[in-house]
């Protein structure tokens, strides 16, 4: 596994929130939120999209875990009553390019937790990991993973 560091700077989102088990209903969230962007002409090349588990499903009741489908917007970008308007932490980040397929995306939750395991870093429990695309990464049906990290003292 190729994993990188990268410093994410605090960002303005837009995103749709799914409520219940992890799934294929986060799908839905995901396509609220392009779809919202799309009419807006926001997505575009340049365009990032997060997809957020807020709860881990080991400590919350699968009715009670949030996910967010987030879209990264500009601070003068308008927003309505079809998203919520929010802030992503930055921060520093173990980021690593994976397909965006069920089986990768299981194995690399696994394989990120170790490499970071071994490195001189631990996992930053006060920002959630996520899920980022690209319309170049969507294309190749890729994703990156983007596991918030501190530095060992």
């Amino acid at each position: 596994m190729k994993m990188q560091i990268e410093m994410i700077p605090n960002e303005r989102i837009a995103f749709v929130r799914q409520v219940g088990p992890y799934g294929p209903d986060n799908v839905q969230a995901m396509e609220k939120i392009k779809k919202w962007a799309e009419e807006r002409q926001l997505f575009t090349g340049k365009a990032v999209i997060l997809g957020i588990p807020q709860d881990n499903p080991e400590t919350t009741r699968p009715e009670d875990c949030r996910y967010d489908a987030c879209l990264v917007i500009s601070q003068e970008e308008a927003v309505d009553e079809n998203v919520i308007d929010g802030r992503l932490a930055g921060g520093v980040y173990a980021i690593c390019e994976i397909s965006h397929t069920a089986d990768s995306i299981q194995q690399a939750w696994t394989d990120i937790f170790e490499e970071i395991h071994h490195g001189a870093y631990q996992v930053d429990d006060s920002r959630p990991a996520m899920e980022r695309y690209t319309a170049d990464m969507i294309q190749r049906h890729a994703c990156e993973l983007c596991i918030p990290l501190t530095a060992l003292s």
